[in-house]
């Protein structure tokens, strides 16, 4: 059993740890596959390619019947086994349907403050997913994806272990995501990280990221029907899912929840002998418009305290996150595509990667909340962009166009593009685009067809390319003075209009 050696770790919070491979690893083929390769970063991305499975499975994990949690020895099937290395990792587990990368990125923001007033945690380490620019964004450290160097280095060490000729003839290889965890967990651990926050996949029960035994606190994000072809049919079958990275001793949070799945939650929490805590948004929160200006995101915020909070005092009774760790982690938040802002001339620019009916009402909500409270109304422009084999992608349109016209901030001129970002066809290396069966032209047909019959006075355009769309709307800004822009649908598309607005 081939394995990886952290006992030369010089960071005394860690014991010494192994990190052993005995579920899947690599079989010939990919071991031929990086005979004799160079150590790039290039490679490194067009190996990790290859572990992509080509579709999610469409048949649901069970949520009913005996509570089976993973075992570390074997995992779920297809999962690395891994001993007690990532069970001194410090870990925050979160999991949910809407607003966990919100909820990770603000608990990494209050214990960065309270390190930088106490000395701990000195470094914080945030595996979440997907990525909107790059693959590296999965990975960072100390509010920074990992450079493509250390990317590089830690991926070969990984992938060369796994591709061990005595690994190679008994095992199977992890897949995309699955590999993606075990670098993230080898990253933080050779790099000495003091708390790691790991978001989930999806789920939470059968998923990858649940090969964490001992996490110090866990925590449940709203929850809604999504992933439903894996997790659902109901909310209460997702709850189950999402309950199951709950551990004994570890103290559980989540945001409040309709009674269906808070009863689910609550027996949940007490088979694995944990107490759970439901959080309501703090009324005590200072004044902060540029990021708790949509409701949703202070109740984020208000969890991300509760597991702070239960983080440092688990690690020393006597830590304590003070009002000003609060009142600086807030000032200092930040979450690349989420109720993101961009001032561009006389162009104002909205973006948010919703990508489901939950997550638009709360984008078209702070869309609204922004462009209604401004003192002389601005021309209005929407781009939006989803094509996916799991979502209905009219049904998110119809959820996106009724949430607007609810709110009184329906844009003059829509515009429906692609997920192809340059007009020149070029892609960066380090960002992989799926491209759906359903052909682009044909489904944004659909989508301008609709939106006409919701609302026949607005002027509906279609543009091939992300760039197009964007020149487009900054067009309209000339021809008009001044423009509002609301760019949401998918996360492809903000992290294509992210890299060409702010590069």
């Amino acid at each position: 059993m081939a394995s990886i050696s952290y006992r030369q770790n010089p960071n005394p919070i860690f014991a010494p740890v192994t990190l052993m491979t005995g579920s899947p690893a690599f079989s010939r083929a990919s071991s031929s596959l990086a005979v004799n390769m160079k150590r790039s970063y290039e490679n490194a991305l067009n190996l990790l390619e290859t572990r992509r499975r080509k579709a999610r499975p469409t048949a649901p994990a069970p949520s009913t019947g005996q509570d089976s949690p993973i075992p570390i020895a074997s995992a779920v099937k297809g999962i690395p086994s891994l001993e007690n290395d990532v069970d001194r990792l410090n870990i925050i587990h979160v999991t949910g349907t809407k607003g966990k990368g919100s909820t990770c990125a603000f608990t990494r923001s209050f214990l960065h403050a309270h390190g930088v007033r106490t000395g701990f945690p000195k470094r914080i380490g945030l595996y979440t997913s997907p990525d909107l620019q790059c693959i590296r964004e999965r990975i960072q450290i100390d509010n920074q994806p990992i450079t493509e160097d250390l990317f590089t280095r830690y991926f070969f060490e990984v992938w060369e272990t796994l591709a061990a000729p005595n690994q190679a003839q008994s095992t199977r290889q992890p897949r995309y995501l699955q590999l993606l965890l075990l670098l993230a967990f080898h990253t933080f651990i050779k790099e000495g990280i003091d708390a790691a926050i790991v978001e989930t996949h999806h789920g939470g029960e059968y998923c990858a990221t649940n090969v964490v035994r001992r996490p110090i606190v866990t925590g449940i994000t709203s929850l809604g029907l999504d992933h439903v072809a894996q997790l659902g049919p109901t909310v209460e079958d997702i709850a189950w899912h999402k309950s199951g990275i709950f551990k004994p001793g570890a103290p559980a949070f989540s945001v409040v929840q309709d009674p269906g799945p808070a009863e689910v939650l609550q027996k949940r929490a007490a088979e694995r002998n944990t107490a759970l805590t439901f959080v309501s948004p703090s009324d005590t929160l200072p004044v902060n418009n540029r990021v708790l200006s949509v409701p949703v995101q202070r109740l984020n915020c208000s969890l991300a305290i509760q597991l702070a909070s239960a983080f440092l005092q688990a690690k020393d009774s006597k830590q304590v996150l003070s009002s000003d760790d609060i009142s600086k982690g807030i000032d200092n938040f930040s979450w690349l595509g989420r109720f993101e802002t961009i001032k561009s001339g006389n162009s104002q620019w909205y973006l948010d990667g919703a990508h489901n009916p939950l997550s638009l009402e709360q984008a078209a909500e702070w869309f609204a909340n922004n462009v209604n409270a401004t003192e002389r109304p601005m021309y209005r422009v929407l781009i939006f962009s989803h094509f996916s084999e799991e979502r209905d992608g009219v049904d998110l349109l119809t959820t996106l166009a009724h949430a607007l016209s609810r709110h009184k901030a329906l844009p003059n001129h829509v515009i429906f593009t692609t997920y192809h970002e340059r007009e020149d066809g070029s892609t960066r290396i380090d960002k992989t685009l799926k491209v759906p069966e359903t052909p682009f032209p044909d489904l944004c047909s659909i989508y301008s067809s609709l939106w006409k019959e919701f609302h026949p006075d607005a002027t509906v355009s279609t543009e091939p390319t992300i760039e197009q769309a964007i020149r487009r709307a900054e067009q309209i800004s000339h021809q008009e003075g001044a423009m509002e822009a609301f760019v949401t649908g998918s996360l492809h598309l903000v992290g294509g209009a992210l890299s060409l607005l702010r590069p």
